[in-house]
């Protein structure tokens, strides 16, 4: 006998870098386990439009604007579920009418809670790495560590990148970034395994919302208040806010600092990456400045 298949819309809503997370109750599927917002598309309903009356019924919050986030089949052993994921930005006005026994966690702390087996894709989806090396040497992509992404930042022809790509296993090219010209020409398989598309700033200014490939990690280069903006206007999944300090490739770059920097990311609900002038040991000064984590060149 075929198992049935349920349709469940699920609500991704951040703030200032933190995951809106919940507790399933035992009675309900997959009991005594943390959850996200979200429940089961209703007869006449779009995924969109059930993600949007569940938060607002189960969160007690109305949030207009949603982007398409990814979408995820997973088979139980009594049930098929496809998950319909929505991400959102919770406004600073909405947090107070958030019911219990809501709570905000840090993408690092999703790993550690007990969420259902089907949620783990998503938690890897969410999750990011703290440190981004970048380089147009493709081969640092064997010793970076597990905690290190590696941007290949490179003006290479599209048939020779596809082709060093095939000599890299997927598991290799999980910790690897690309930008979007290159990403839009490369197989579909590469595609898919490749961690995350870098957009330039000119790049990321010229998309909008649902121009983004749906179920893909876009990585967006922002200077400034209205980039950080755009990147979450169109559904991006994390920033790289530069530059810090000036630095030799970018000697005419006019530095954040410190204090600018943290008034930019502080704004930003998705993950910031600090670049320019800084180092891996970093790490800890910038996330006082409201970083997720760090990048750069040389010092990496």
């Amino acid at each position: 006998m075929p198992k049935p298949i349920v349709d469940i819309a699920i609500a991704i809503l951040l703030h200032q870098g933190k995951v809106l997370v919940g507790w399933r109750e035992a009675k309900q599927h997959q009991g005594n386990k943390h959850e996200f917002p979200g429940g089961k598309v209703e007869a006449g309903e779009t995924p969109e439009q059930a993600c949007r009356r569940e938060v607002y019924e189960e969160v007690g919050i109305g949030i207009k604007t949603w982007h398409a986030f990814d979408q995820i089949c997973h088979e139980y052993d009594d049930v098929i579920v496809n998950l319909h994921l929505f991400q959102a930005t919770v406004p600073a006005d909405l947090l107070d009418l958030i019911q219990q026994p809501w709570n905000w966690y840090r993408r690092e702390q999703l790993q550690e809670l007990n969420f259902p087996q089907a949620n783990q894709a998503m938690l890897q989806r969410l999750y990011w790495p703290h440190q981004i090396k970048i380089s147009a040497e493709l081969d640092d992509l064997l010793t970076v560590n597990a905690d290190t992404l590696l941007y290949w930042r490179t003006g290479m022809a599209a048939a020779q990148a596809a082709e060093l790509l095939g000599n890299f296993s997927p598991a290799a090219l999980q910790q690897l970034i690309i930008n979007r010209e290159l990403w839009e020409v490369l197989p579909r398989a590469q595609q898919q395994a490749i961690f995350a598309v870098h957009l330039k700033q000119p790049q990321l200014l010229n998309l909008r919302k649902g121009q983004l490939r749906v179920g893909i990690r876009h990585l967006a280069a922002c200077h400034d208040q209205v980039s950080i903006q755009h990147a979450q206007a169109i559904g991006c999944d994390a920033i790289l806010l530069s530059p810090v300090f000036t630095t030799p490739t970018h000697p005419e770059a006019s530095a954040l600092g410190w204090t600018a920097f943290a008034a930019l990311a502080k704004q930003s609900d998705l993950p910031v990456f600090a670049l320019g002038g800084v180092k891996p040991q970093d790490l800890a000064t910038a996330q006082q400045q409201y970083a997720y984590g760090v990048a750069g060149i040389r010092e990496f």
